[in-house]
């Protein structure tokens, strides 16, 4: 069966000889680095959930290439069950981590991927999408992690790829070989890159001609030849590499970005998936943006779980539980939560089949769902610090706790109600923090802003597909305005 555990991926990416600078430092890899061993264990639990009978329905699937049991994480969705269970899956995984767990994106791509290529092929008679087939097979197969990566870097952003003062502020072919290419240029913030096994890369923007260069879709194993990482800095990630794990607030489980360089890689013809094909450039960004705004509703709410809970603890160390207004700000933080659920749920169920036989989500209801986690997060994350009380940014360290000259004043005034330890209180503050201040605030906050799309992108999708004339006609009917007799 095709499903590794979670101590065979880490052992996998063990292997791995990547091109990895941290901090200024170039690192052997993310295996046994304490500021990065945290995002491993993130993706780490969706191997090891697949192995638990309790949560396999959710986090496996059957291989529609080749029948075998396969991580959910690589599979193509056959029905809306398939795009409920995603949903699902992914609330799950961030109430287990409360952080990014880092294979979303690789999975919104061969989903997009797996149906542009079809879609090319039936135009241009290429060869695409049996080559897209044979590679999807060997990462079932090996329960490969794919990051998926669309952002370049963009430059002057009111100017097109082709006219830009650097040509490669968008990742673009410089070399077309018989036996392949040879591409150059950058992909930003790359989640999970460092835990992962293979490179997806699709274009980000739409591609008119004269863009036959940068309308190019490829995959290549992490650790190729020119392909190196810079990780991004988050807020508190030093924290991780003292020996305070109270003062980190998650401890265990991170995400982490990168900005990944491609100085001039090769890739090989069988690893090609669009190669100049620009007027397909644009559908295969709509697609897979659909695919990741749906996702949001289900990574989003779970980690949106641990931090209501978080703050309901918050409330009870604090004796105020029961006072009203901490109960009406519960419920809110509940109602904001299930709403994104709800979205993503929607766009699922009303998904429908593509030209090549997978199911796609509904347009306009993803951009719907990812709109509202632009917004529905940092009010729940006001809410939670509100609850919390300011002690949660001002309170010491866990070597203050650990002096003997302070830790009796602090286990004297910071005890809470019902006896709640000076320690647990601490660390649950620095939990609350953490999701709404520190390095789990990057998965959390900004990335519910900026991931899939910043807002303004999805409001543009809402727009082209919010059929106003239709509206327009039900009221001139119901109003029996003069002009509805004329339509």
């Amino acid at each position: 069966m095709p499903l590794m555990t979670g101590d065979e991926y880490v052992e996998s990416i063990r292997r791995k000889k990547m091109q990895i600078y941290l901090l200024g430092e170039k690192i052997i890899g993310p295996v046994g680095n304490p500021i990065l061993a945290p995002s491993l264990n993130a993706v780490k639990m969706t191997y090891d959930l697949a192995q638990d009978e309790k949560y396999r329905p959710l986090l496996t699937a059957c291989s529609h290439l080749t029948g075998h049991v396969i991580n959910r994480f690589t599979h193509i969705h056959q029905n809306r069950e398939d795009l409920i269970a995603k949903v699902k899956m992914q609330r799950l995984l961030g109430q287990k981590t409360a952080s990014c767990f880092q294979r979303c994106v690789g999975m919104d791509a061969i989903n997009a991927v797996f149906s542009v290529t079809y879609e090319i092929d039936r135009k241009y008679k290429t060869a695409y999408h049996n080559r897209f087939l044979r590679y999807l097979e060997k990462c079932q197969e090996q329960d490969l992690v794919i990051d998926g990566a669309m952002t370049d870097p963009k430059g002057d952003r009111h100017l097109p790829a082709d006219r830009q003062t650097n040509p490669e502020a968008y990742l673009r072919v410089v070399e077309r070989r018989e036996d392949g290419i040879v591409v150059s240029g950058a992909k930003c913030h790359q989640t999970g890159a460092c835990n992962s096994h293979e490179i997806l890369v699709m274009p980000t923007v739409s591609l008119g001609s004269g863009c036959e260069d940068y309308a190019v879709s490829f995959s290549v194993p992490i650790d190729t030849p020119g392909l190196l990482m810079i990780i991004g800095r988050q807020s508190c990630d030093t924290r991780k590499r003292e020996s305070a794990p109270i003062d980190t607030g998650n401890q265990r489980f991170g995400g982490v970005e990168a900005l990944v360089i491609f100085d001039h890689v090769f890739v090989p013809n069988d690893r090609i998936f669009m190669n100049g094909e620009t007027e397909f450039a644009g559908s295969l960004v709509e697609r897979f943006a659909a695919y990741h705004r749906q996702s949001y509703g289900g990574c989003k709410t779970g980690v949106g779980d641990v931090l209501i809970g978080a703050a309901a603890l918050a409330a009870d160390q604090n004796g105020t539980a029961k006072t009203s207004h901490i109960k009406d700000k519960l419920i809110e933080m509940t109602h904001l939560n299930e709403t994104m659920f709800s979205c993503g749920i929607a766009c699922s169920c009303e998904g429908c089949p593509t030209a090549a036989g997978n199911y796609s989500v509904d347009l306009l209801l993803a951009n719907v769902c990812k709109q509202n986690v632009t917004r529905f997060p940092f009010e729940m994350a006001r809410l939670a610090q509100d609850i919390a009380g300011g002690l949660m940014v001002t309170a010491p360290s866990q070597k203050d706790l650990e002096n003997p000259d302070t830790a009796e004043y602090i286990r004297k005034y910071l005890t809470a109600a019902d006896c709640a330890s000076a320690q647990d209180r601490l660390k649950l503050l620095r939990l609350i923090e953490n999701l709404t201040l520190g390095t789990a605030a990057v998965g959390y906050l900004t990335e519910s802003l900026h991931g899939a799309g910043s807002p303004q992108a999805q409001r543009v999708v809402i727009a082209r597909q919010s059929n106003l004339d239709e509206k327009k006609k039900l009221a001139e009917r119901i109003a029996r305005l003069e002009s509805s007799d004329r339509r």
